[in-house]
């Protein structure tokens, strides 16, 4: 399931209707097997789970089913984080454990970042993280401690600048394997390899392919 709601992803991305027309589908597959399975043990059925989304909208966003609402777009924001925060205090539920455990790490530190910052916790500024990750670079030698602590700093800067980061990452992940694609084309039209070119070809196709644009 998480693999067809990252393919959802990249459709999104890629601005494919196409695709992610067929995405969704797939995505949608899972989640009807899904609720059959659990229909087929008498835990809950598919119009279980739409009324439960529908009673969840309802009463997170009142403002909306109201019509006699007028709050701003800020008094929406801390309405919700309001009625959230009573919801868990009636399951007994800690401030992070809506969090997935299984969303991927810079995602989840950004997301962990912004909820903590919507209840006034305090953070450092991007000048002050770039600092302590400057510091922790010029150490000598890179404990995995120390990489994730200059992650989450990272994560935290990109948060203050509007930037999600897990998107960030992922499109310069793209961008990276389009030119290294450029790459192999270059050295084929070469008659090289990537396993065969030599230094001096790899060192002038690299130039090419990876100059910025």
């Amino acid at each position: 399931m998480l693999e067809e709601a990252y393919e959802v992803a990249d459709a999104v991305d890629q601005d494919d209707m196409d695709e992610l027309q067929k995405e969704l589908g797939d995505l949608l597959l899972h989640i009807i097997m899904s609720a059959d399975i659990c229909s087929e043990e008498n835990i809950f059925d598919l119009a279980d789970v739409a009324d439960q989304i529908t009673e969840k909208l309802k009463r997170r966003h009142p403002h909306v089913f109201d019509e006699t609402s007028e709050l701003t777009p800020e008094e929406v924001e801390k309405q919700w984080e309001a009625i959230k925060a009573v919801e868990k205090k009636q399951q007994q539920k800690k401030f992070f454990d809506s969090i997935p455990q299984a969303m991927p790490a810079l995602q989840k530190a950004w997301r962990i970042q912004q909820r903590a910052s919507e209840v006034g916790f305090p953070t450092q500024t991007p000048d002050e993280s770039k600092k302590e990750i400057n510091q922790l670079l010029n150490k000598d030698g890179l404990s995995e401690t120390d990489t994730g602590r200059i992650l989450f700093l990272l994560a935290d800067i990109a948060r203050q600048n509007s930037i999600e980061p897990e998107k960030a990452l992922r499109d310069k992940n793209s961008d990276f394997i389009s030119r290294f694609n450029h790459l192999e084309e270059l050295l084929e039209a070469r008659g090289c390899s990537l396993n065969d070119s030599c230094a001096e070809q790899m060192k002038e196709c690299v130039a090419i392919a990876f100059t910025l644009k």
